[in-house]
Protein backbone atom coordinates (compact mmCIF):
# COMPACT_ATOMS: atom_id res chain seq x y z
CA UNK A 1 0.00 0.00 0.00
CA UNK A 2 1.49 3.33 -1.01
CA UNK A 3 1.72 6.28 1.32
CA UNK A 4 -0.87 8.99 0.74
CA UNK A 5 0.70 12.22 -0.60
CA UNK A 6 0.52 15.11 1.83
CA UNK A 7 0.68 18.82 1.12
CA UNK A 8 4.25 18.70 2.42
CA UNK A 9 5.09 15.93 -0.08
CA UNK A 10 3.61 18.02 -2.89
CA UNK A 11 5.57 21.10 -1.82
CA UNK A 12 8.78 19.08 -1.64
CA UNK A 13 8.18 17.68 -5.13
CA UNK A 14 7.56 21.21 -6.42
CA UNK A 15 10.81 22.65 -5.03
CA UNK A 16 12.81 19.64 -6.28
CA UNK A 17 11.29 20.01 -9.76
CA UNK A 18 12.01 23.75 -9.70
CA UNK A 19 15.64 23.01 -8.90
CA UNK A 20 15.99 20.18 -11.40
CA UNK A 21 14.43 22.25 -14.21
CA UNK A 22 17.26 24.76 -13.71
CA UNK A 23 20.04 22.19 -13.21
CA UNK A 24 20.91 23.68 -9.82
CA UNK A 25 21.43 20.36 -7.98
CA UNK A 26 25.16 20.67 -8.64
CA UNK A 27 25.26 23.73 -6.34
CA UNK A 28 23.32 22.17 -3.48
CA UNK A 29 25.66 20.32 -1.17
CA UNK A 30 24.67 20.17 2.53
CA UNK A 31 26.75 23.24 3.43
CA UNK A 32 25.24 25.38 0.69
CA UNK A 33 21.72 24.23 1.54
CA UNK A 34 22.28 25.32 5.15
CA UNK A 35 23.77 28.62 4.03
CA UNK A 36 20.82 29.26 1.72
CA UNK A 37 18.48 28.67 4.63
CA UNK A 38 20.46 31.01 6.91
CA UNK A 39 20.61 33.75 4.29
CA UNK A 40 16.87 33.62 3.72
CA UNK A 41 16.21 33.56 7.49
CA UNK A 42 18.38 36.68 7.75
CA UNK A 43 16.31 38.38 5.07
CA UNK A 44 13.22 37.49 7.11
CA UNK A 45 14.80 38.97 10.25
CA UNK A 46 15.45 42.25 8.44
CA UNK A 47 11.70 42.88 8.49
CA UNK A 48 11.80 43.05 12.32
CA UNK A 49 15.15 44.72 12.88
CA UNK A 50 15.03 48.08 14.69
CA UNK A 51 11.26 48.08 15.28
CA UNK A 52 9.66 47.90 18.73
CA UNK A 53 6.20 47.93 20.23
CA UNK A 54 3.29 49.17 18.15
CA UNK A 55 5.57 50.22 15.28
CA UNK A 56 6.75 46.60 14.96
CA UNK A 57 3.20 45.33 14.57
CA UNK A 58 2.31 48.08 12.12
CA UNK A 59 5.29 47.10 9.96
CA UNK A 60 4.38 43.43 10.15
CA UNK A 61 0.96 44.31 8.78
CA UNK A 62 2.45 46.66 6.17
CA UNK A 63 5.00 44.08 4.93
CA UNK A 64 2.96 40.90 5.46
CA UNK A 65 3.30 39.85 1.80
CA UNK A 66 7.08 40.33 1.83
CA UNK A 67 7.38 38.48 5.16
CA UNK A 68 5.37 35.61 3.68
CA UNK A 69 7.74 35.52 0.70
CA UNK A 70 10.77 35.33 3.00
CA UNK A 71 9.14 32.57 5.04
CA UNK A 72 8.51 30.74 1.76
CA UNK A 73 12.17 31.14 0.81
CA UNK A 74 13.21 29.62 4.15
CA UNK A 75 10.75 26.77 3.61
CA UNK A 76 12.19 26.18 0.13
CA UNK A 77 15.61 25.48 1.65
CA UNK A 78 14.15 23.40 4.49
CA UNK A 79 12.30 21.22 2.00
CA UNK A 80 15.32 20.77 -0.27
CA UNK A 81 17.55 19.93 2.68
CA UNK A 82 15.08 17.36 4.01
CA UNK A 83 14.72 15.86 0.53
CA UNK A 84 18.45 15.61 -0.13
CA UNK A 85 19.20 14.18 3.33
CA UNK A 86 16.21 11.81 3.20
CA UNK A 87 14.70 13.25 6.37
CA UNK A 88 11.01 12.69 7.03
CA UNK A 89 10.09 16.19 8.19
CA UNK A 90 6.77 15.16 9.67
CA UNK A 91 8.36 12.40 11.77
CA UNK A 92 11.30 14.64 12.74
CA UNK A 93 8.92 17.44 13.77
CA UNK A 94 6.73 15.14 15.86
CA UNK A 95 9.80 13.63 17.55
CA UNK A 96 11.25 17.07 18.31
CA UNK A 97 7.96 18.34 19.71
CA UNK A 98 7.81 15.31 22.03
CA UNK A 99 11.35 16.08 23.22
CA UNK A 100 10.41 19.74 23.72
CA UNK A 101 7.35 18.71 25.74
CA UNK A 102 9.56 16.65 28.07
CA UNK A 103 12.22 19.36 28.29
CA UNK A 104 9.68 22.15 28.90
CA UNK A 105 6.66 20.60 30.67
CA UNK A 106 3.64 22.89 30.25
CA UNK A 107 2.74 22.92 33.94
CA UNK A 108 6.26 24.16 34.78
CA UNK A 109 6.66 26.58 31.88
CA UNK A 110 3.39 28.53 31.67
CA UNK A 111 4.18 32.23 31.73
CA UNK A 112 7.94 31.75 32.00
CA UNK A 113 10.44 33.17 29.53
CA UNK A 114 13.66 31.52 28.56
CA UNK A 115 16.45 31.26 31.14
CA UNK A 116 19.04 33.73 29.97
CA UNK A 117 21.56 33.09 32.76
CA UNK A 118 24.36 31.88 30.54
CA UNK A 119 28.04 31.96 31.48
CA UNK A 120 28.48 34.70 28.89
CA UNK A 121 25.93 36.86 30.71
CA UNK A 122 27.75 36.22 34.00
CA UNK A 123 31.01 37.34 32.39
CA UNK A 124 29.37 40.52 31.07
CA UNK A 125 27.92 41.25 34.51
CA UNK A 126 31.35 40.69 36.12
CA UNK A 127 33.00 43.07 33.66
CA UNK A 128 30.32 45.72 34.17
CA UNK A 129 30.72 45.51 37.95
CA UNK A 130 34.52 45.78 37.63
CA UNK A 131 34.21 48.81 35.34
CA UNK A 132 31.77 50.45 37.74
CA UNK A 133 34.11 49.79 40.66
CA UNK A 134 37.11 51.16 38.72
CA UNK A 135 35.18 54.30 37.80
CA UNK A 136 34.11 54.81 41.42
CA UNK A 137 37.71 54.57 42.66
CA UNK A 138 38.82 57.15 40.06
CA UNK A 139 36.26 59.70 41.25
Amino acid sequence: MSKKKTVLDEMMAEVVKFREDRNWRQYHNPKDLALGMIIEASELAEHFQYWQGEELYQNIEKFKTEIGEELSDVLYWVLLTAHDMDIDLVAAFKDKMQKNAKKYPAQEQVGKGFDRNFAKDDELARRAAAAKKAKATQE
